[in-house]
């Protein structure tokens, strides 16, 4: 009796051990997978900025310090990568947001061939942004780009789009603007749907006008979706790349004058120097962070003054 006592007390706690384990079990290659291709990664890349004079063929370095960070900083190609990019996400984040609220809103309506419009809209989602690029690059020539023939009718002459270093920075937002909006739209279309509908009902039956319910009832409502996209594409637009791109084949600018932050890290890395792009990395995070830091802490005195 004993034994089979112990036998059955053994089968229990072996049962309840596997019953602990199980889940865990389930979710390891998931956390192999996050080790592997995320967090090591990271932690690599922190401790690579430190290691002054590193060689990536025999992997030596000279110290520990902060030369690499030094380096960076006192470049000027990556004081105007900061300065380019920080114009880019300020231009780009806000005129996105405030267009992308009127076409969610429209969109949200019933109206004829709304479904042609969506399409439309959320097309840039679907397609490669170097492919984008490129048509873009087309309809920006000077001599025969679209844009410059539609801005003719309106009595302007050829704007040099590409070629000019004053026009550079005014391209690449409007590109940026334009491939940012079907992601935009998305989240804040799906914002504007679990608004409830007596709201507007309520506002109607007051005799409230249209634009009067969409800035004190739509705009309001929809603040925490519009927070969550400035900080979605403010992250976005801080790693712009794809856009620079093609449009000005594979070059920061006709005359280096759009060096991004990303960019000159791509162009450290094409140059083997793999620490002095760590260190651009991580800088380039600290300012993603900031600025995140800052639209939640707007955001949270916002909702305070809200309640």
């Amino acid at each position: 009796m004993k034994k089979e006592k112990q036998s059955v007390d053994r089968e229990l706690v072996d049962r309840s051990f596997f019953s602990r384990v199980e889940p865990y079990l389930y979710l390891l290659p998931f956390f192999l997978g996050i080790v592997v291709f995320t967090l090591y990664p990271v932690v690599n890349v922190v401790l690579m900025s430190f290691k002054e004079d590193y060689s990536y063929l025999s992997r030596s370095f000279t110290q520990w310090g902060f030369g690499n960070y030094r380096i960076v900083l006192s470049n000027r190609y990556f004081g105007q990568a900061v300065g380019n990019t920080i114009k880019y996400v300020l231009l780009v984040v806000p005129i996105s947001t405030c267009i992308a609220v009127v076409v969610a809103y429209l969109l949200n309506q019933k109206l004829r061939f709304n479904a042609l419009f969506q399409t439309a809209y959320f097309l840039p989602m679907v397609t490669s942004v170097t492919a984008v690029g490129l048509s873009w690059k087309l309809m920006y020539n000077q001599n025969f780009g679209i844009i410059n023939y539609l801005l003719s009718f309106l009595g302007i002459d050829p704007v040099p789009w590409l070629v000019n270093a004053s026009w550079s920075l005014p391209a690449l937002v409007i590109f940026g603007i334009w491939n940012i909006l079907p992601f935009t739209i998305i989240l804040l279309l799906s914002g504007l749907q679990n608004i409830d509908p007596q709201y507007y009902t309520a506002a109607r039956v007051d005799g409230s006008k249209s634009l009067r319910i969409f800035f004190r009832i739509t705009v309001p409502l929809l603040a925490p979706t519009i927070f969550l996209v400035c900080i979605v594409n403010t992250i976005s637009s801080f790693k712009v790349f794809s856009e620079l791109y093609p449009l000005f084949s594979g070059k920061p600018g006709p005359f280096n004058n759009m060096y991004t932050v990303v960019y000159y890290i791509r162009k450290a890395m094409t140059d083997r120097k793999y620490a002095v792009a760590a260190a651009a990395a991580i800088i380039l995070f600290l300012f993603i962070f900031a600025f995140t830091m800052i639209q939640t802490f707007v955001r949270k005195r916002m909702e305070r003054r809200g309640q």
